[in-house]
């Protein structure tokens, strides 16, 4: 029998040794704190309005009197949601804008601001 049942493959750290955190790069930037919190915001109302839409759905098709309740305060919801997405990306927009993250122009555009430039003989 050539199998090691319990014997630890080499290269890997026994489960004594080996920590149950392991810390790994980010592969994105972390969001600023304002765009964090009003995206969380956001992601909770539109969570709350999808679960309104199913409740007026289903008073709906039960044909109780609390559809129309329910379908108001859905459409309310909507609005609200609207508001919180739109919240977001003016939150990321004046984030930057206010701690400077420069815009530099892609190799296209000075490709074309190139072209435009009069060449002298």
């Amino acid at each position: 029998m050539d199998r090691n049942h319990g014997a630890v493959p080499p290269g890997v750290p026994s489960y004594r040794t080996r920590s149950l955190w392991v810390e790994e790069p980010a592969r994105r930037h972390r969001m600023p704190d304002p765009v964090r919190s009003a995206a969380v915001r956001a992601v909770l109302i539109i969570s709350v309005t999808l679960v309104q839409a199913m409740i007026a759905t289903l008073f709906a098709c039960a044909g109780s009197w609390l559809a129309l309740p329910a379908l108001l305060s859905t459409v309310a919801s909507v609005v609200a949601a609207t508001w919180a997405v739109l919240d977001v990306w003016v939150t990321r927009q004046v984030w930057r804008q206010r701690h400077g993250v420069v815009s530099v122009p892609s190799s296209t555009a000075r490709a074309v601001r190139r072209a435009r430039r009069p060449r002298f003989p």
